[in-house]
């Protein structure tokens, strides 16, 4: 009798994806499931976990603010990402607002999204166990992603937790209360590549009961679930309707949808429209030093912020490139243990551009082309890529690339 299942086997047994497997053995959530190298061995007589978050959360009062007409407030919800305001004129925006929770809130997102994550960490904590639905959710959202950056793995994984928690908790309450949960654990899984939660509703469900900034970023974030899909074609035609129908005026939203659409355009070898996009984030994003979703991005881009970027704006390219570091180093510790996926972390950012673009199936003329570069240069590059990584040729570089 087989004493021990692979993660193929459990993912086949308990009608699941191995990467939620891989996710159930990283978080501890199978006892007696061993590591073996990149794998892991899975006890034969192991049960499917269940979620621990929801005996925790069943038949707790979760406190929750309404409107007088007994619908969720959003004032608090991510408030930044949900306002129009004028390229140029963030921080003032920030400072109109109300002060307490909702100016407190827009601050931890002003700080996040202009590559300050020690001040947005420290802006969102004091709200991590609010009363304030809107305000606790943003700051677990706003803390998790910060703390990647920072290197405080832990502190982002209990964010992450909490949110996932959060969603547990939204199944017996109001629309509003589940849309709002559903929003934020949506962001926070497809954003790291994670597996989606099982109580994850589909977007169509809690999309329209968001109000429009934040409707705009669930969009973009839909838009990436589809490219990670390698669906790019819908992705990209997602981000396009969004971006008519208003996207536009909210800076935060238009900003990671114009570097979706930079994605998908270079998935498909559509450099031109992909530059476009990418020109109009930067119009949207340099005004207020709002640099944080590039420097997220870097490696999806297909190597455009080294092309477009760059030669033009070297300086802001710097801190483009310190914020990758400092965040791509978190995202993958949280990544790459959850999924069984290791991707790259010792290329440097260009050899990881130039990797991706060749594992895409790229020619040696088409990327050196594109970065105007020399081909013996892309070679070399590649070449240096394949011997860190420790691979034979161009398609094993993609099982080390965000594919």
């Amino acid at each position: 009798m087989k004493n021990y299942l692979s993660i193929r086997e459990a993912a086949e047994k308990w009608g699941v994806s191995e990467r939620r497997i891989n996710q159930y053995c990283a978080e501890g959530r199978i006892p007696g499931a061993q590591r073996i190298g990149k794998a892991w061995a899975i006890p034969a007589d192991a049960e499917k976990p269940g979620d621990p978050r929801r005996t925790r959360q069943e038949g707790k009062n979760v406190p929750v603010q309404t409107t007088p007409e007994g619908l969720i407030d959003h004032t608090n919800l991510m408030p930044l990402m949900n306002t129009a305001f004028t390229p140029g004129y963030c921080r003032e925006a920030v400072e109109a607002m109300v002060p307490g929770p909702q100016r407190d809130i827009a601050l931890a997102e002003y700080y996040y999204f202009s590559g300050r994550p020690e001040e947005a960490a420290k802006a969102a904590e004091p709200y991590l166990t609010s009363p304030d639905m809107g305000a606790r959710l943003s700051a677990c959202l706003s803390y998790a992603y910060a703390n990647l950056s920072l290197a405080e793995i832990s502190r982002a994984r209990f964010a992450l937790r909490e949110l996932n928690a959060s969603l547990v908790a939204a199944g017996k309450q109001v629309p509003h209360f589940r849309a709002a949960a559903a929003f934020v654990a949506f962001a926070g899984s497809v954003l790291l590549h994670l597996p989606l939660q099982e109580e994850m509703p589909e977007a169509e469900s809690f999309l329209p009961l968001l109000p429009p900034g934040l409707r705009a970023f669930a969009l973009y974030v839909q838009a990436h679930y589809l490219y990670l899909k390698q669906e790019y074609a819908h992705s990209a035609g997602i981000v396009e309707a969004a971006l008519s129908m208003g996207a536009s005026s909210y800076p935060i939203p238009a900003i990671y949808l114009h570097l979706m659409a930079v994605m998908d355009y270079m998935s498909m070898k559509q450099q031109d429209r992909a530059r476009s996009h990418l020109l109009t984030a930067w119009e949207v994003a340099r005004p207020d030093d709002l640099l944080e979703g590039f420097g997220e991005h870097h490696g999806l881009l297909g190597a455009m912020l080294e092309a477009v970027i760059k030669p033009k704006w070297p300086e802001e390219f710097k801190r483009i490139i310190d914020i990758t570091y400092r965040f791509s180093s978190g995202w993958r510790r949280v990544h790459n243990p959850m999924t069984g996926h290791d991707v790259a972390d010792d290329l440097t950012t260009t050899e990881f551009a130039i990797a991706m673009l060749a594992a895409r199936d790229w020619t040696t003329q088409e990327i050196a082309e594109h970065l105007k570069i020399s081909a013996n240069t892309v070679k070399t590059l590649i070449s240096e890529a394949m011997r860190k990584l420790n691979v034979k040729n161009r398609k094993d570089l993609k099982q080390y690339m965000l594919l």
